[in-house]
């Protein structure tokens, strides 16, 4: 359904998913995330609904097929998350940090995004994670 494929050489298989490398480069350096990326409107639906727990390493990356606003919410979410908002270049726009659990608050990306990255709450802050910060992955294309 997405234009982009990769190889199964740039996926790790994992028991509960099938995870990608990222990086995102910040000012205090470059931090390595395995990611499940969310291509189809049903993944984009499941997304970390039900999930108890997520490594501080790991995330999940939800993809669209063109820039687009978009927002989140957390129903059904039991795991507190930082969302990160990503332009078609790899560039964060926006970072929510610490979405609350279970709220069907809406979270806006405030802009046209090409992705949304979620990492446990509290990584952006103990990464410095911010606007501007480069995010490093296949759908963004070479670094």
């Amino acid at each position: 359904m997405f234009f982009l494929s990769l190889g199964a050489l740039d996926r790790a298989q994992a028991e509960d998913g099938v995870f990608e490398p990222l990086t995102i480069v910040t000012k205090t350096g470059r931090h390595d995330f395995q990611v499940e990326v969310m291509r189809t409107d049903e993944e984009h639906a499941r997304g970390m609904m039900f999930r108890r727990s997520l490594a501080s390493d790991r995330g999940m990356l939800f993809q669209f097929k063109t820039e687009q606003e978009t927002s989140f919410w957390m129903q059904n979410t039991y795991v507190p998350l930082d969302m990160i908002f990503i332009k078609a270049d790899g560039r964060v726009h926006r970072v929510e940090a610490n979405a609350e659990p279970l709220s069907t608050q809406s979270i806006p990306s405030g802009a046209p995004v090409l992705a949304v990255l979620e990492v446990l709450a509290g990584t952006a802050k103990r990464l410095d994670i911010e606007p501007g910060d480069k995010v490093e992955q296949a759908m963004f294309g070479p670094p």
